[in-house]
């Protein structure tokens, strides 16, 4: 929902700038691991190995933590936060089912009314009621230019939130903006305490309080989050009782530990999962995704920003080479945001790697070779630096692969690792190996990735794209109620990609869970990009029973 957060699907702002995805985008690349049940050997209080933990916990070892734990500010704004729950929730197919509403929303036949009622009896983990005040308070406080939450504008569509008593909410929208019901997944904050400080800097966002299965026991900042059944949760007491997050941000690490017995599960790309293919003790759980990878092209770099060398890159690089050999085709080519099986995909729009056709290109643009091989243009040389995150197998083996792929037809790239701190001060004028993808509707992940308004935006539209064309067929596409609208609007957007990149895009990834078998049932979703509390087999974690 490309794609932004900094891990487990939070979505938190350092400043008033929006910013979403994209840090998620790239943050989260392969990022979970997951110790579970009586063979277990780590410490949920501890994060260490060989605490004799207990048959009733579980450990997820997570490559990033959140910013914040406060939904106002964007954790867990798709679901699944653990801490809190949505008026809607997804089911294992990703259809909407009821949460904190008692049913799915009655919709008018203009389109522009929702009317949620709310489930009775639920309350807070303080013992405080929930009631129709407190969704109020939650999307009036994220709508408000005060908040620094980095997703507001996916809420673009809200023209006012009322409470009718305590068990009824009205949304009235602009128009007919026709995926918003799946944006009601968001977390609902308690506006008894939430309301009584400061939203970006109050308590609250490290220390929340909400209605969902479990309750934050303890935060240490970049080793571990832990939290405890919630004993009063409306859906029933979790049988896993406690549950913790242990950070391991690099995945060979994750690979070692897990090989090492210090954990019983984990999320590792495709090359380091393989190597567990012989253990009998564990399985092997694979989920689709929209997870992609790409490489931003910034309009302000002189090379990258020059649409020849962006189409030339585009078939340039041999996408089918990197499914099959970085992914170990547990993947598919990315020609764009959306998926080549998705009902949203624009047939036609498949690029085909031909690196003769791409030499022309260059060539016809002016684009000459050098003594050395690089091209030259106007004094300009052909060349750029690609940065990609340090530690992230993945985004390393890709940015390899497409620098290498680039050198063939021309172009030299130098590939750099950095932290975030390092890469995100270069984004105007340097590519990145950036990462994204939303399931559900093209308006979650295009919209933030490709308006020309949200250009240079924290981590939305990273390579400051700029087209009117793709402009104005997203608006379309999020303003008409018709599907038939909508679809003419996003095939335009993909088929302006193919005339003018902007991106590169690489691969969609399929995610693989190695997870010592020891609950059921252990199923997962279609993911997004933004994956590890969210999602993987442990999205439904409260529902979880140990093996017979």
């Amino acid at each position: 929902m490309i794609f932004s957060s900094k891990g487990v699907g939070a979505v938190s702002s350092r400043s008033n700038r929006s910013r979403r995805t994209f840090r998620g985008l790239a943050a989260l690349g392969t990022v979970a691991a997951l110790t579970v049940g009586a063979a277990a050997c780590s410490d949920p209080e501890s994060g260490t190995a060989g605490g004799g933990e207990a048959a009733d916990s579980a450990v997820v070892g997570i490559a990033y933590e959140p910013e914040s734990l406060s939904p106002l500010l964007g954790f867990g704004k798709d679901g699944n936060s653990k801490i809190f729950d949505g008026l809607l929730a997804f089911d294992a197919d990703m259809q909407l089912k009821p949460a904190l509403a008692a049913a799915l929303p009655e919709v008018s036949a203009d389109g522009l009314t929702y009317t949620y009622k709310l489930r009775q009896g639920v309350k807070f983990s303080d013992g405080k009621p929930f009631g129709a005040k407190d969704v109020v308070f939650t999307y009036r406080t994220i709508l408000d230019e005060k908040t620094n939450n980095a997703s507001k504008s996916e809420l673009d569509a809200v023209k006012s939130v009322t409470a009718k008593g305590d068990d009824t909410v009205v949304f009235t929208l602009k128009y007919p903006y026709a995926p918003f019901a799946q944006r009601t997944v968001l977390p609902i904050a308690p506006q008894h305490i939430a309301g009584a400080q400061d939203v970006n800097t109050g308590p609250f966002t490290t220390e929340p309080i909400g209605t969902g299965p479990y309750i934050l026991k303890d935060w240490s900042r970049g080793e571990k989050i832990s939290f405890k059944a919630n004993p009063g949760y409306w859906g029933g007491v979790p049988k896993v009782k406690q549950f913790t997050m242990a950070i391991i941000k690099d995945d060979d690490v994750r690979a070692t530990r897990l090989r090492a017995g210090d954990l019983d599960g984990a999320i590792l790309p495709p090359n380091l999962a393989e190597g567990f293919q012989g253990d009998q003790a564990k399985k092997t759980h694979a989920a689709t995704t929209y997870d992609y990878r790409t490489v931003t092209l910034p309009s302000g770099n002189k090379v990258a920003g020059d649409t020849a060398v962006r189409r030339a890159l585009d078939i340039a690089v041999d996408r089918e080479a990197m499914v099959d050999k970085i992914l170990e085709g547990a993947g598919k080519p990315a020609y764009g945001p959306v998926p080549t099986d998705s009902e949203w995909f624009a047939q036609g729009t498949e690029r085909t790697h031909d690196l003769d056709a791409a030499k022309k290109i260059l060539d016809d643009a002016g684009w000459k070779p050098g003594e050395d091989g690089i091209r030259v243009k106007d004094g300009v040389r052909a060349e750029f630096p690609l940065w990609y995150l340090s530690g992230d197998r993945l985004r390393q083996d890709h940015a390899l692969a497409y620098a290498s792929d680039a050198k063939k037809a021309g172009i030299s790239i130098k590939t750099q690792a950095g932290t975030w701190e390092v890469i995100e001060p270069r984004m105007k004028q340097d590519a990145v190996l950036a990462g994204g993808g939303a399931p559900g509707d093209p308006d979650f992940d295009q919209y933030l990735l490709l308006t020309s308004s949200l250009a240079g935006d924290g981590f939305n539209n990273m390579a400051w794209y700029d087209n009117p064309t793709v402009d104005k067929a997203l608006e379309k596409g999020r303003e008409s109620g018709d599907k038939k609208v909508r679809k003419a609007a996003y095939d335009t957007v993909q088929r302006e990609l193919v005339k003018n990149p902007g991106y590169t895009f690489l691969t969609h990834i399929d995610h693989l869970y190695v997870v010592d078998d020891t609950w059921e049932p252990l199923t997962t979703q279609v993911e997004p990009h933004d994956h590890g509390l969210a999602s993987g087999p442990w999205w439904n974690v409260e529902d979880w029973t140990p093996k017979k």
